[in-house]
Formats: structure tokens, C-alpha cells, sequence
């Protein structure tokens, strides 16, 4: 501990005290040593750790927005909904509601440096919001991971001279597979009879050709049959189990035993490894899309993609799915984002990070398209159909037609090895986020406990249990139970939450403090205040219940292909997607049985912030002009001082001497007061 003595004096006001303390500067020129505490160095909170720079945060943040969906469902939407034209709905949701959330969210956790649910000291009767990002973070974990694990078992099986799903040949396929290129047969009016020889319809009986036609319809792709009967080994339905299948069960495990490494010593070595997860994606991508180009076809899949359809924006449905795409694309209101942020420094530029990483996820989806249509076109090109009968979405063009498509390509394994390893870390970015939110979540409600040498004990035990949770969708009806979590787990819920995270920052904290604390933060208010407040207090809410009055509407059925889940499967999604809203009311009774006074006077006082909310470190609230913590880090001088004032004590006893503790996580100053004999 170094001691410095003979102290001038600066003046500084600790809110919260009475008292008007003295800064301490140093009575003579500083030295080297002097010039380490700099506000790069003290702004560290070594009791919670910080990234260890501001790269690795961005590229958290990249490899958390830019997901799965990102490449096997904008591209289809895009399609679907009017093509280009799509692009003008999907940037003004950006900007409506994508946009704000995203930069709230990475606000709200910055200032307090708290996790989903500690944060809401900002108003306890609500903290059941966190405990509802908590769940849908949990849940989400689960079922992503089993994906994680297809991509392993594809990557796998990637390693050969000849992929396992570029021919019917092998013991799981079926007479219904066909591989047999019909592309001149298709664009001459005929069609593949068993044998591969193509027959006319007047060269055939109608009983002939009728028949033709019913196995035309019925034919399944070698990659459809694979992904189905190899890997998923599918039953007919969710009531039918099965037993688990262990190679799915074993690249699960694999799965989860990276994410458990990665965030072992938590931010630290999570942020080395989305260095990977968030820049190598983009290399890959890269490379695909100079083979695409390459490939016939390519320019009829990008055509399909890009030529836009105006009369679609007249549509609701296009307008809906814009802003469903948007919500879930940025995955706002999972607690992921308000984690990542709650790591950074206090005056980390969150507005600057939060333009990139949101404008980076729509070019990095606009991107992918051009990537999956190319290929989409060279495989409708090879089959001779039309470039909507190959398009589609979520698993089946990540599992089937991106790999059928890929087995058509000369050296098709090292096309195949690039796309799954970019699947993984696609994958395994979003999972490291969401594992981490849970352990945040779990070490910042018991920090005495857990934080520290305890760390790595949570991260295992939250492996461990959703490693066994996901067993279940390694079963041969898992493919039914994941749907089924993907159409409940964090739709319906994550918009409430949204409702109620912006109704508790904007409308019981107010706008006006938030933007306050923001300034706090960056030095100066976000450009256009004026247009922040109007979107936070009245555009966005109303973007998102027009969005959760829209899926409602177009809410259907859980099923997969031609299976419709049975009536109580159902029931048992919409109890899936209450658990996580209805922790919000529980909590919110349990506050209130637990505190004082009448229950007009418990609400008021519950609805208030804490004494505690804000800033980490007693440097930071000073800025805020918040309370100061009332624990061990604080100065001792400001109490020993407020309590001789009160008593009537002399000050000037007080002799201030000034330590630096060479490991202090906080503002670096401590008073140590001697009264003078």
C-alpha cells in the first residue's frame, strides 16, 4: 500500500453527505507510478471484471445478434414477402423498434454494471422482469445447443471422400429417394420413371402416367432422408419417444463442454473466443459467395431474391413479419444484452457500439441472401424447377437444401466442412451469451458466494443441468420437442417483457432520467434527443403491441411437416411461454407481502429506486449524483467525518492520509483518518 502524505487540497461534493471532503492530490509533480491510476485504469471493476477491451465486447455483440436466424430465415422472408421491396418495412422496424431496444438494453446494463435481475433496483416491484429474461434465456439454451450438435454431426460426417447424403444407396433411405438430375427431362415436359429414364405423356399410358406424377410428388432428396432418418431418426409423431440416440447425445455433450470452456474464467476467456465465433462466419460467407457466383444458376437465385414486389407492402403480414424478424433478429429482452453491457467500462461509447452491431446484423442478413440464393439458384438450376420450390427457411435449408445443394459441387466435403464449421460458430456465438446470462444471472444474486474461485462451479452446474434438459430433443421425437420450445419459449414472452421493460424505464423511472444517465455515461446526450424520448415513450410500445397483436393473429398450431401436435402438446407451449410472464406478477406480490406500511404506501415505495441503483463504483455515482454504497469500499474518511460532525466532533483532528491500493477495483482513493495526539 503506498502512502501519500502533505496533501493539497481540490474540492469535490460526495452526494449523499453533508459533508464537503477535500480531493487529494499529490503536493508535488507526479511521477511515473502516479500516472498509472489514470480513468482507463481505476474505471476497472475488479470485483465484477470488465472486457478486457472494447473490441471484445463489440464482438460479443456481433456474435450474439448475428445468430442462426440471421442466415436461414431473413433470406426466405425477404423472398416471401416482395423481395427487395421487403428491405423497406424491415429498416424502418429497424429504426422503430429494433434500434431503441437494442440501444436501451445496452444502456440500462452499462450504468449499473448488474445482471437481469439484479438490475431492477431501479424499481423492485418489477424485478420479476428479470426473472422472466432469466427463464427465456434458460429455455432458449436448451434447445439451441441440440442444433449445435446437428451442425457437429453434419461437420462429422463431413470428412469423407463422399458425403452420406448424396445418394440413395445407404440402409436409411427409402424407395421414395431420388437423386436423379430431371433438369432436361423436367424442362421438356417429362418425367424420371424409377430407373432415371425420362418418359412423355404421350409416349405413356395415363395409368403410367399418373403414376409418374404420384411418385414425382412423393420423392424425397438423399439430404431429406438423411437429416430425418440418419441423424433425427424420426418417429411418426411427439407422443412416440423413442430411445436417444447417442450420437446426437455425444456431439450435445461436445456442444456444451466448448461453451463450459469458453466462459470458464467468464469474460475473460469468453471474450477470446468470439474473436472466432464472430469473425469467421463472415470469412466463410465470403468464400461461398465467390463459389456461388461461379455456379449456373446464381444469377436466377439472386434475381428471385432481389427484384422487388411493390404491391406487397400493402400487405400486413409483410409489415409483420419485418418487425417479428427485426425483434428476434437482435434479440432484445432475453437479458443477453443488458449482460454483455453490464461488462463494459461506465463511459464506454454504448450509443456508438450500438449503431454498429445493430446496422452490422441487418447488412450481415442482406449479406447472407445473396450467399443462400446463389446456391438456392444453382440447385433449382440443376433440378430444373423454379427457385421457389427449393427456397426455404430455419432447418430445413441449414440441414437439407444448403447440403443437397452442396453435394452437386465438385469437392463437395470441403464445401460442406466450410458451411458446417460456420453453422457452429453461428451457433456456439449466440450460446455463449445465453449460457452467460444464466451464470450472471445466478453469480450476481449470491456475489459473497459465488463470484471469484465459485465462478467456475456455477458455469459447470448450469451446464450440467441444461445438458440434461436437452437429452430430451435427442430422442427421436426431438425434432417435435424443439419446435415446439422455438414456437413458445421466447415469442409471446419476450414481447411482454419488452412491454414491461420499456413501461418501467420510461414511464415509473421517466425518459428524461434515463437520457440524464446516459449523458452521464457519455459525456453528452444522445444526437437527437428529442427523437429518443418520442420513440421510447410512445413509438416503440406501440410498434410492439401492434407486433403481439400480429402473431397473435397469425399465431398457428405447433406442428412439423405434415404432423399437427395433438391439443394438449399445445397446451402445454402456452404454459411453456406463461412461466416466463407470470414471474412478473409473483414477484411483484411477493415484494409487496414482504414490505411495510399500507399497500398504497408499499407500491409507492417499491415502484422508487433503491438506495443502491446506479453507478458500480462510488466514483461513477459521484458523477450521477446518487447515493453513495454504504459498504467496506467506502472512503472511511466520510464516515468517521459525518459521524464526529454529528457528534459534535472536532474535524480538524482529522489528519487525511491518502492510500492507493495497488489492487482496488474502484475509484482508487481511500481515507484513512488519524486523529492527531
Amino acid at each position: 500500500m503506498v502512502i501519500i502524505q502533505n496533501i493539497v487540497s481540490e474540492t469535490h461534493m460526495f452526494p449523499g453527505n453533508d459533508l464537503k471532503v477535500r480531493g487529494l492530490v499529490p503536493n508535488r509533480q507526479p511521477d511515473a507510478m502516479d500516472r498509472t491510476y489514470t480513468p482507463e485504469v481505476v474505471d476497472e471493476n475488479k470485483e465484477r471484471g470488465n472486457w478486457s477491451n472494447k473490441v471484445e465486447f463489440m464482438m460479443s455483440c456481433f456474435s450474439y445478434a448475428v445468430g442462426l436466424g440471421t442466415i436461414w430465415r431473413f433470406p426466405y422472408l425477404c423472398y416471401r414477402n416482395g423481395g427487395g421491396a421487403f428491405l423497406i418495412p424491415y429498416i424502418i422496424m429497424y429504426l422503430l423498434a429494433g434500434l431503441p431496444l437494442f440501444f436501451m438494453e445496452l444502456a440500462f446494463g452499462q450504468y449499473a454494471s448488474e445482471g437481469p435481475i439484479t438490475i431492477w433496483k431501479i424499481c423492485p416491484l418489477f424485478q420479476g422482469i428479470g426473472y422472466a429474461m432469466f427463464s427465456i434465456s434458460f429455455l432458449v439454451a436448451i434447445y439451441y445447443n441440440v442444433i449445435v450438435a446437428w451442425s457437429f454431426y453434419y461437420l462429422f460426417a463431413s470428412f469423407t471422400n463422399e458425403l452420406p447424403w448424396s445418394h440413395c444407396e445407404n440402409d436409411w433411405n427409402t424407395p421414395a429417394c431420388a437423386r436423379f438430375d430431371g433438369k432436361n427431362c423436367t424442362v421438356l415436359g417429362g418425367l424420371l420413371n424409377t430407373t432415371g429414364h425420362c418418359l412423355f405423356q404421350n409416349e405413356s399410358s395415363p395409368e403410367l402416367w399418373d403414376s409418374l406424377k404420384a411418385a414425382a410428388g412423393a420423392s424425397r432428396m438423399p439430404a431429406d432422408e438423411y437429416f430425418h432418418h440418419s441423424v433425427l431418426g424420426i418417429s411418426d409423431g411427439i407422443e412416440d419417444i423413442g430411445g436417444i440416440r447417442w450420437q446426437l447425445a455425444l456431439c450435445l455433450l461436445l456442444g456444451w463442454i466448448m461453451v463450459f470452456f469458453a466462459l470458464l474464467k467468464g469474460v475473460k476467456s469468453f471474450g477470446k473466443a468470439v474473436y472466432f465465433t464472430a469473425i469467421f462466419p463472415y470469412v466463410v460467407m465470403f468464400i461461398l459467395l465467390i463459389r456461388a457466383a461461379t455456379l449456373p444458376g446464381y444469377i436466377d437465385g439472386i434475381m428471385f431474391y432481389l427484384i422487388p414486389k411493390w404491391e406487397r407492402l400493402t400487405e400486413a403480414k409483410v409489415w409483420g413479419d419485418a418487425a417479428m424478424q427485426i425483434f428476434f433478429a437482435l434479440s432484445p429482452c432475453w437479458g443477453g444484452l443488458i449482460t454483455l453491457a453490464s461488462y463494459n467500462t461506465f463511459h464506454n461509447n454504448c450509443f456508438r457500439d450500438s449503431l454498429i452491431v445493430a446496422t452490422g446484423n441487418i447488412l450481415t442478413a442482406f449479406f447472407a441472401g445473396f450467399v443462400i440464393f446463389g446456391i438456392m439458384g444453382f440447385m433449382a438450376h440443376e433440378l430444373g424447377k423454379p427457385v421457389e420450390s427449393v427456397a426455404t427457411e430455419g432447418a430445413g435449408l441449414a440441414f437439407i437444401a444448403y447440403p443437397e445443394a452442396v453435394s452437386r459441387l465438385p469437392f463437395a466435403p470441403i464445401w460442406s466442412i466450410l458451411f458446417f464449421v460456420m453453422l457452429l460458430t453461428l451457433g456456439l456465438g449466440t450460446q455463449f451469451t445465453l449460457l452467460e446470462t444464466v451464470v450472471t444471472t445466478i453469480v450476481d444474486s449470491w456475489p459473497d458466494k459465488l463470484r471469484g474461485r465459485n465462478h467456475k462451479w456455477v458455469v459447470l452446474g448450469a451446464s450440467c443441468v441444461m445438458f440434461l434438459l436437452g437429452l430430451t430433443m435427442c430422442t427421436r421425437n426431438g425434432m417435435y420437442v424443439l419446435q415446439l420450445l422455438d414456437n413458445h419459449a421466447a415469442t409471446f414472452s419476450a414481447l411482454i417483457v419488452g412491454l414491461c421493460e420499456i413501461f418501467v424505464i420510461h414511464y415509473l423511472y421517466g425518459v428524461d432520467r434515463f437520457l440524464n444517465d446516459i449523458k452521464v455515461m457519455l459525456k453528452r446526450y444522445p444526437p437527437t434527443y428529442g427523437l429518443w424520448y418520442f420513440m421510447w415513450k410512445y413509438l416503440t410500445p406501440v410498434v410492439i403491441i401492434g407486433l403481439f397483436i400480429f402473431c397473435t393473429v397469425d399465431f398457428a398450431p405447433s406442428s412439423y411437416a405434415d404432423v399437427v401436435f395433438p391439443g394438449y402438446v399445445n397446451a402445454i407451449g402456452w404454459v411453456i411461454s406463461a412461466v416466463p410472464i407470470s414471474l412478473i406478477p409473483i414477484v411483484a406480490i411477493m415484494k409487496i407481502s414482504k414490505a411495510k406500511g399500507s399497500l398504497r404506501q408499499r407500491i409507492d415505495s417499491l415502484i422508487k429506486p433503491t438506495p443502491d441503483w446506479g453507478p458500480a463504483l462510488h466514483r461513477h455515482r459521484a458523477e450521477a449524483d446518487v447515493p453513495r454504497h454504504v459498504d467496506s469500499r467506502v472512503p472511511l474518511t466520510l464516515t468517521v467525518a459525518s459521524s464526529m460532525n454529528e457528534e459534535g466532533g472536532d474535524l480538524s483532528d482529522l489528519d487525511p492520509v491518502l492510500e492507493i491500493p495497488e489492487e482496488d477495483g474502484d475509484i482508487g482513493l481511500q481515507m484513512k483518518p488519524t486523529r492527531r495526539v
